[in-house]
């Protein structure tokens, strides 16, 4: 390990501790889960920020331990050539949830504000229109009784290298690399501006952005979690306790014996 990545790890949250935390905020997790779904919620949780920011990483975290028939991600692809000729929005809001659900983008429609702006995919009065409009259709989200959440990760330029050079070293995260990520790392500055101009015009009272420093993914990984599980009001719900009726005798059958002939996948482990 390089002594950068060394140093790095030293300046983290030690693993043993993490995992501990990280255990306690799924469990929370767990109770705002069946709270959702017992008063009939409807969540949605953005996530932004630059390429290798920890957006992934911050994701899994949450999602690891619930249902995804609740927490339901969305990691929409490029636009299709009927998308495109669709009012902008559009394709993003056939995700919108419905009642007991949370919805996590892993980017959303602040593409326009970002990559396609910085990338030239969109027109200036496109990219105008947008952030002029977005506050309004976000105040239409809330009003309509959504619980509207946005995170920023901003990671620093030095760890964004770090991360890019980790993945260009390492085949089992070189997928994570395609030339948008390579063309992204060489406008770090026209990057900034666009973020700057985002947040200014887009940082309302009714849907505020909240910023995360994910230099260290463990913390940020943590102190997101924590924010969101106090951002939605939530107390343990009513269940019924759960008792394993007995197996039935009738119609026994001798199921193992029925598999006899079959095909199974050979035992390497």
């Amino acid at each position: 390990m390089a002594k950068q990545e060394v140093a790095q790890e030293e300046k983290s949250l030690k693993r043993k501790k993490y995992d501990k935390q990280l255990r306690r905020l799924q469990a929370e997790l767990c109770k705002l889960q069946d709270w959702v779904k017992y008063k009939g919620l409807r969540v949605i949780v953005v996530f932004e920020g630059r390429d290798a920011a920890g957006k992934g990483g911050t994701i899994r975290a949450i999602t690891e331990r619930v249902s995804p028939r609740v927490f339901r991600l969305v990691a929409l692809p490029a636009p299709s050539d009927r998308e495109k000729s669709q009012m902008y929005v559009q394709r993003y809001m056939q995700y919108f949830p419905a009642a007991g659900e949370i919805v996590i983008f892993d980017r959303s429609w602040y593409n326009r504000a970002g990559v396609e702006h910085v990338m030239g995919f969109c027109t200036k009065e496109q990219y105008r229109q947008f952030l002029q409009i977005c506050p309004e259709f976000e105040k239409y989200i809330v009003d309509a009784g959504i619980i509207l959440i946005k995170y920023w990760l901003e990671v620093g330029k030095k760890e964004q290298l770090r991360r890019f050079e980790a993945r260009i070293k390492d085949p089992l995260r070189q997928w994570k690399l395609s030339p948008m990520d390579l063309e992204s790392f060489r406008r770090w500055y026209e990057f900034s501006r666009a973020r700057d101009a985002m947040l200014e015009a887009t940082d309302t009272k009714h849907a505020p952005w909240r910023l995360v420093r994910s230099d260290d993914k463990r913390k940020a990984r943590l102190n997101c979690i924590s924010h969101l599980l106090s951002t939605i009001p939530y107390r343990k719900a009513p269940r019924e306790k759960i008792k394993l009726p007995k197996r039935s005798e009738k119609q026994r059958y001798d199921d193992g014996a029925s598999l006899k002939r079959r095909r199974f996948v050979q035992e390497v482990y």
